[in-house]
């Protein structure tokens, strides 16, 4: 059973395969797996200090573990919005832009974290702006307007 945020918006299937539409969910598939690649290279920083003893805090964990979790969220509700998914296309519009804003806020908070935690973070966020972008064209927002 699917729920109405689940099912591909009338209309928007022939919208969504065309040519311009499927570049920019390439555009954006890459930025994202962009954004989880550095998430990725965090996590093993992390984990190697760790298993060499070295002093890891749990924000460092947490910091380290969300940006993971959102990369790998994110990508699949991106395929989800490229097959028509309403839903998952609003969440990714509030990702993209949430993520990068919240990423540099709190890694701009000094002292809180060591500065190659913060570059790599802040490297990740900034590869996901494009997505922001992309993903929030006029053209893009149409395709997923519903009709009232």
């Amino acid at each position: 059973m699917e729920t109405a945020g689940q099912r591909p918006i009338a209309g928007a299937e022939h919208r969504l395969n065309h040519p311009d539409f499927q570049r920019a969910f390439g555009k954006m598939r890459r930025s994202v797996a962009v954004y989880g690649a550095f998430s990725v290279a965090v996590l093993l920083v992390v984990v190697i200090l760790s298993i060499n003893g070295e002093q890891v805090s749990s924000f460092m964990w947490g910091r380290t573990g969300g940006m993971f979790a959102s990369a790998a969220v994110t990508y699949w509700l991106l395929g989800l919005a490229a097959r028509g998914s309403r839903s998952a296309y609003v969440r990714v519009c509030v990702i993209a832009v949430v993520v990068p804003i919240a990423v540099i806020a709190i890694d701009s908070i000094p002292g809180a974290l060591p500065l190659w935690f913060v570059v790599l973070q802040v490297a990740g966020a900034v590869a996901l702006i494009p997505t922001a972008f992309l993903v929030n064209r006029s053209e893009l927002r149409a395709a997923y307007r519903t009709s009232r």
